[in-house]
């Protein structure tokens, strides 16, 4: 592959699965994460050089402005270019009314999923070559969503939306922009306030396949759309979300 790829919410989940695929590839790799997240982010700066590809670990907060900046200024530093953008990191938070939403927290959530990845398109697009590809993670919940994710649901139709958007921006100068929309796939954002408890338990019985997604079975989802073979491929959603939900 010979790829140089940055990925948002790289510690765990599809981020996780999506580094490792890229470095089995032969991609070098820079994650963004958490900084409580630092065990886990190592864990795959190890897996990741495992392959004897460079990884690069850039901890810090999506929603300050200044920090993603920063984290692609590094990014590029670190792996000397720049050609493939995953915004996957998101936030997700199950709250039953609008009226328990506190601005705090839907603000947090509008940050983290739709300011960051702004920010970073636009910091890291004067350092992308044509042949690039830029991913972002939207979800099911951006065509049908659920009454307690009315925040997140909303950020994954605008995440939906600006994967279209930019595809026909940057579609000219060689860049390709295309999306991933999960079904239930079980992720931290699950066990962390993404889902209630009584919804853990069945979480998924309601696909065709009678189970919950895992991450690794959307990582190839990730490589294709960065493969120099899918240069055809741009403003498309591809889903995974075991034969129920859109697109």
């Amino acid at each position: 592959m010979g790829r140089k790829a940055l990925i948002t919410g790289g510690d765990s989940g599809m981020g996780r699965a999506a580094a490792i695929a890229y470095a089995r590839e032969g991609a070098d790799v820079a994650i963004n994460y958490y900084p409580t997240e630092e065990q886990d982010a190592q864990e795959v700066v190890a897996l990741i050089k495992k392959e004897g590809r460079k990884a690069i670990a850039i901890p810090g907060d999506l929603r300050s402005e200044e920090f993603c900046k920063s984290l692609v200024q590094k990014a590029v530093a670190g792996l000397v270019g720049l050609d493939i953008i995953v915004n996957n990191a998101g936030r997700q938070q199950s709250i039953n009314s609008i009226t328990d939403l506190t601005t705090e927290e839907f603000d947090s959530t509008m940050k983290t999923n739709i300011y960051a990845p702004f920010w970073i398109i636009r910091e890291a697009l004067p350092h992308l070559p044509p042949g690039s590809a830029i991913i972002g993670t939207t979800s099911e919940q951006a065509y049908d969503p659920s009454p307690d994710l009315y925040a997140y649901a909303q950020t994954k139709a605008a995440t939906m939306n600006y994967v279209k958007s930019l595809a026909k921006q940057l579609g000219p100068k060689g860049i390709r922009v295309n999306g991933v929309a999960p079904g239930p796939v079980w992720t931290a954002l699950q066990i962390s306030g993404g889902a209630q408890p009584e919804k853990q338990q069945i979480f998924g019985s309601w696909t065709m396949l009678g189970r919950p997604g895992q991450p690794a079975e959307l990582a190839s989802i990730y490589v294709q759309l960065a493969a120099a073979d899918a240069s055809f491929a741009s403003g498309q959603v591809y889903g995974a979300s075991g034969g129920v939900g859109q697109p």
